[in-house]
């Protein structure tokens, strides 16, 4: 250490960096005590490298640099746009659905500044929050009314609490389920620990796969008038296959109105328009669950209906009103920004063939595989231009839908994957992710991919352009894995 310190007593002190010129924009633009902080972390990180090995101190021009890229980079915001190349269209992990131009230009009209979001234009008066989203669901649903709640899971929370709690003297209620339909989405969300949470009591029916009519009509038989609703949960992120059964909601509905209990239907992913259509998996859209008989039905914003994070509940209008008067609905209500979104994206869905055009999230579920073809081929010789060290080719891969949406449904369509003569794989991932924008791609066989099929038109020579700036890595990073997986292994 003695023969050490003359050589850490050369580094400069603190104030002296901070009067460097490189420093000079950096304090221009960021708070000064960032600054500072950055400048100390980097003289710390400097001192320890030279306590642990021999070598000449840095120049003060190679600090004040230093110093001034970490403190830009505290400033960098966690939460970036990225260029997704996974080919997974609803991507959790990515933020879902991307917003329509549409979508976006109402949410930068009401953000910034004040908006009418409880104001009654009209009269004056105050008005009612989510009004402009409740009229397009029941315009487009035919359901009677419908309110928004902050996502999915919250929609079933309120539902069950509103409609199934404890009852007048403390008792907890019943809600009959298939065990089929006990199912875990994303995150931990299950249906039994969102029935436990609402106060309502599980009363499981049936078996994993077969649940017939009469196992919900012995359930009504045994426990009478401590059943407060039927829930039935879409599997919209598994399917069941083989020796199954399970009611039509026909049937169940028929059932729960004879019997004066409503029957819930969680959708999930929540079509509004009939995907197959567009040659998909077809799922059952909002307005056929109300159609059959659905009481209240529940569905997400960001999934298939392409638009913002929500939980929309449509049905009945006295039960709507019973779930706007339930003290749970003040704490899981929407923001302005998220109501502006949902009300801009809801129009296009009065003509299918407008939400397929104007809806990115639907249009990429219908990419026509010749003009991915296409897409890739010119985003492969956008890449040789400017990265030509790369070994760059155009192949066939697969998409997903994602967001626990159409779990079978893969989307044919085509990647552009590229490796390099001297560096591995990971380090291919590790420098598009360093890229400004970041660009999201997946490895398989060897290869760095990108697909497609969930980039924009004028997000492929963007991508070009940010990998011909990105540096390449120097070494991993510390303590975090290398994606290696496919796209599914992706999102939770």
């Amino acid at each position: 250490m003695p023969r050490r310190a003359p050589i850490l007593r050369a580094l400069p002190a603190v104030e002296t960096l901070l009067r460097h010129p490189a420093l000079a924009d950096a304090l221009a633009r960021i708070p000064r005590p960032l600054v500072v902080e950055a400048v100390r972390a980097e003289l710390a990180d400097r001192r320890a490298a030279l306590r642990r090995a021999a070598g000449a101190p840095p120049t003060p021009e190679t600090l004040a640099a230093a110093a001034a890229t970490r403190a830009h980079g505290a400033l960098r915001p966690a939460l970036r746009r990225v260029l997704n190349a996974t080919g997974i269209v609803l991507h959790t992990n990515l933020g879902r659905a991307p917003l329509s131009a549409a979508a976006r230009r109402a949410v930068d009209d009401v953000a910034r500044g004040y908006c009418s979001v409880e104001f009654d234009l009209d009269t004056g008066r105050r008005g009612e929050r989510g009004a402009g989203v409740e009229r397009w669901l029941t315009r487009l649903t035919g359901a009677e009314a419908a309110m928004v709640v902050n996502n999915g899971a919250a929609a079933v929370l309120l539902a069950l609490s509103a409609l199934a709690g404890a009852s007048a003297n403390g008792a907890p209620r019943r809600v009959v389920v298939s065990r089929g339909e006990l199912v875990e989405i994303g995150g931990s969300f299950r249906i039994p620990d969102v029935m436990e949470k609402s106060g309502a009591r599980l009363l499981e029916v049936g078996t994993t796969n077969r649940t017939h009519l009469r196992d919900y009509e012995r359930a009504l038989d045994r426990h009478g008038r401590e059943i407060a609703a039927i829930l039935r949960v879409h599997p919209s992120n598994f399917r069941v296959a083989g020796f199954t059964t399970r009611p039509t909601l026909e049937e169940l509905a028929r059932l729960a109105h004879r019997r004066r209990v409503p029957l819930i239907e969680d959708l999930g992913s929540g079509a509004l328009v009939d995907l197959s259509a567009m040659g998909l998996e077809r799922e059952p859209t909002v307005r056929e669950s109300l159609t059959a008989g659905c009481d209240v039905v529940t569905f997400s914003g960001d999934k298939l209906l392409g638009a913002t994070q929500a939980g929309l509940i449509l049905g009945r209008r006295r039960l709507i009103e019973r779930l706007r008067k339930d003290p749970l609905a003040r704490a899981l209500r929407v923001d302005k920004l998220t109501l502006a979104a949902l009300e801009a994206t809801l129009p296009a869905y009065a003509d299918p063939s407008r939400a397929a055009a104007e809806i990115p999230a639907v249009a990429m579920l219908g990419g026509a595989e010749d003009r991915l073809e296409a897409r890739a081929r010119s985003l492969a010789e956008a890449l040789r231009m400017r990265v030509p060290e790369l070994d760059v080719s155009v192949e066939r891969g697969a998409g997903e839908v994602g967001g626990g949406a159409l779990p079978l449904q893969r989307l044919p369509g085509w990647v552009v994957a590229v490796r390099h003569p001297a560096r591995a794989v990971d380090e291919l991932d590790r420098w598009a992710r360093a890229a400004d924008p970041p660009v999201i791609g997946y490895i398989r066989t060897g290869k760095f991919r990108m697909d497609v099929r969930t980039l924009r038109d004028d997000e492929l020579p963007e991508l070009a352009e940010a990998l011909g700036r990105s540096p390449w890595p120097t070494s991993a990073p510390a303590g975090r894995p290398l994606a290696g997986a496919p796209p599914d292994a992706l999102e939770d």
